[in-house]
């Protein structure tokens, strides 16, 4: 009887082993397309964030233009486009690849330097499959880079508005081809590619930590733009011979309001898309949290800016209100995933009390910034860095301060010595007459507001 059930026996075991190695090649195929659906939305969620911030140009442009005079509207629209492009050809010539590695001209980007498509597929896949679908983010180098080069691009922006409505735009345009190309990649490398400062030590050992740049960009920024308006000096009637300090009201506020609301919503894909991944449950929620604490500061930045400017000066004050604004979101960048909401709107008000009180401190050392920017950017960057510890157990407040004197003496400093070289050759201030005049006719040939002027 045995024996006659043996080949029953047989053949169905193999069958079983049949079934089981067919189910097991279908798990195969289910999971490699979940890890190829997790690339696809990862990469899809980089591009859309590096369109919004990219979107952040269009704000610095319109914020500048409404709270520059109206005779140097167009000169500050020009360098607003202008530098975006400079950053996106030196970011691809040069920058990324001293920032992250690689090639320059990005060589070797196609395909993350894979022969075929099919092998892209099959690396990706297998060090997807090592990882997990909780591991590190997978996604298209080209992706990661159109994300970075419009950081580039913020953060020579913030230079544009503290220099502005007495600068050369040539000599502008010049330092931002050294600013974009060299200065922000090497600091860049630092930090968030976690190398060596000159072999002297490495600030991710050091405990320092910043998620979306409240430091690498925002403080780099300003230590860029404060270099140059040492040397460049203040607007003509900005301050008085006995420490009286004038208003030179912006031509156009609602064009600031606009451009405030702007940056405001592309910050959602500054902070959102530092996340860099977005195809999990833990990484989608923490991606909910950042845009939640991201508009937390905002707004908690705006209030206690709208509050202050009433206590100190006995009105509300727009520009102040703009400022805090982007106070508030300067202040959570560098850490937006580990605040309570709660904790976000307070930080975010820190930075809106902050901002007015430095743009008044600013004007009393007789430095002139325009817009605002350095305080903005810088003190409140500063700010930022300061308060990641209070949030996560893992960062220190001692490498906190470390990375902020490291960002801010490298890129000051080397900053300071590009100026200077520009204005030895250059030149870097227009004259008296073209400042008087605006420097939309001296710079461009052309008025912004033509129906103003008088024929």
């Amino acid at each position: 009887m045995i024996l006659a059930l043996r080949p029953f026996l047989a053949s169905t075991l193999l069958l079983e082993m049949s079934n089981v190695a067919t189910f097991n090649t279908i798990g195969e195929v289910i999971v490699d397309q979940s890890l190829q659906l997790q690339y696809a939305l990862d990469t899809f969620y980089f591009l859309v964030c590096g369109a919004l911030v990219m979107w952040m140009a269009a704000g610095f442009a319109m914020l500048e233009a409404g709270l520059v005079r109206s005779k140097n509207t167009a000169e500050i629209l020009t360098k607003n486009m202008a530098l975006f492009a400079i950053s996106c050809i030196m970011y691809l010539v040069c920058g990324y690849a001293i920032m992250y590695g690689g090639g320059i001209f990005l060589s070797g980007i196609e395909l993350d330097g894979a022969p075929t498509a099919e092998a892209l597929t099959e690396t990706v896949l297998s060090e997807s499959r090592e990882q997990g679908f909780g591991g590190d983010a997978v996604y298209a180098n080209a992706a990661d880079f159109f994300f970075q080069v419009v950081f580039v691009a913020t953060a020579m922006s913030i230079v544009s508005g503290a220099v502005a409505e007495r600068m050369k735009l040539w000599a502008f345009l010049a330092f931002a081809v050294v600013m974009t190309g060299l200065i922000y990649p090497m600091e860049g490398s630092w930090t968030w590619n976690n190398n060596d400062v000159f072999g002297l030590y490495n600030l991710g050992d050091l405990g320092f930590s910043d998620f979306a740049g409240s430091g690498i960009v925002h403080l780099a920024g300003a230590s860029a733009a404060l270099a140059g308006v040492v040397l460049l000096g203040s607007r003509k009637g900005k301050y008085g011979s006995e420490g009286q300090v004038y208003a030179l009201p912006g031509a156009n506020l609602p064009l600031a309001t606009l451009g405030t609301f702007i940056l405001w919503m592309g910050w959602f894909g500054f902070n959102g898309g530092s996340v860099l991944k977005l195809g999990d449950i833990s990484n989608a929620n923490a991606v909910a949290m950042v845009f939640l604490n991201t508009n937390a500061a905002a707004a908690g930045g705006a209030i206690a800016a709208l509050i202050t400017a009433r206590v100190m000066f006995g009105r509300a004050d727009l520009t102040m209100l703009l400022n805090g604004v982007l106070a508030g979101l300067v202040a959570i960048t560098a850490e937006p995933s580990t605040p309570t909401a709660l904790e976000a709107t307070l930080f975010g008000a820190a930075g809106g009390v902050l901002v007015v009180f430095s743009i008044v401190f600013l004007d009393k050392v007789r430095i002139d910034v325009p817009v605002g920017a350095i305080s903005v950017h810088g003190t409140c960057g500063l700010l930022g860095l300061l308060l990641v510890p209070l949030t996560n157990a893992d960062v220190s407040f001692s490498g906190q301060i470390i990375g902020a004197l490291t960002i801010f003496g490298w890129v000051f400093g080397v900053s300071f010595i590009v100026w200077f070289l520009l204005k030895q050759v250059l030149g870097i201030r227009v004259t008296e007459e073209e400042e008087f005049t605006g420097v939309d006719v001296s710079e461009c040939g052309v008025e912004a507001y033509p129906e103003f002027v008088r024929t």
